[in-house]
């Protein structure tokens, strides 16, 4: 009798196992799925065309109308930033998050009105990007400061979650500021992609 209990609770212990096992798994591709669609998504979004505003078109607006070097300013720190979100996610599916940790931090760091610019720059800035421009990229140097903070904690959920939140902040600040740059992600891109 006492063996039968014994294999029964052995049974039992091997259930329980392998349902956590199960699980653990689901988790896992519920985190390397939108990881995997990510590092497919993002460095296409790099090769859309760049039609600034080279002969000083007075229609342009927003990044298009700033000045040449202002925007290979922004162009070099929006490269920076997405070599940034590149790196994390073999980063983050290795656990490596002491890189992970490094790379947030440098992007929380990043500002562009926070670089050495001069005062016409400034100003400049100021007078063209509007003030929601200004707020989605403080929106996204806070998330990567909270991604840092997270992964300080080694929490995976939470580093998840907030790489997640910047690549919608990125999509976001790109769909209303960079159709220029990226036309699919312009509402009229869109509306042409869906009709039948």
């Amino acid at each position: 009798m006492k063996y039968k209990k014994m294999a029964i609770h052995d049974q039992t212990l091997n259930s329980i196992f392998k349902d956590q096992l199960k699980l653990e798994k689901h988790m896992n591709m519920k985190i390397i799925i939108p990881m995997a669609f990510l590092a497919i998504l993002i460095p296409t979004m790099s090769y859309g065309g760049d039609k600034h505003n080279p002969e000083g078109n007075a229609n342009a607006e927003g990044v298009e109308a700033l000045s040449s070097d202002l925007r290979d300013l922004l162009s070099r720190e929006m490269q920076a930033l997405q070599n940034g979100m590149m790196s994390i996610i073999p980063a983050y599916i290795s656990g490596n998050w002491r890189e992970i940790e490094t790379t947030a931090g440098k992007m929380k760091s990043s500002y562009i009105l926070k670089q050495s610019l001069t005062e016409s720059q400034v100003k400049e800035l100021h007078s063209i990007l509007p003030h929601s421009f200004v707020e989605k990229d403080q929106r996204f140097h806070y998330l990567a400061g909270m991604l840092e903070h997270v992964t300080k904690n080694k929490k995976a959920e939470l580093i998840n979650f907030y790489f997640s939140e910047m690549n919608e902040s990125c999509v976001s600040c790109h769909t209303i500021f960079a159709t220029h740059k990226f036309p699919a992600l312009s509402s009229k891109g869109t509306k042409a992609e869906h009709t039948n």
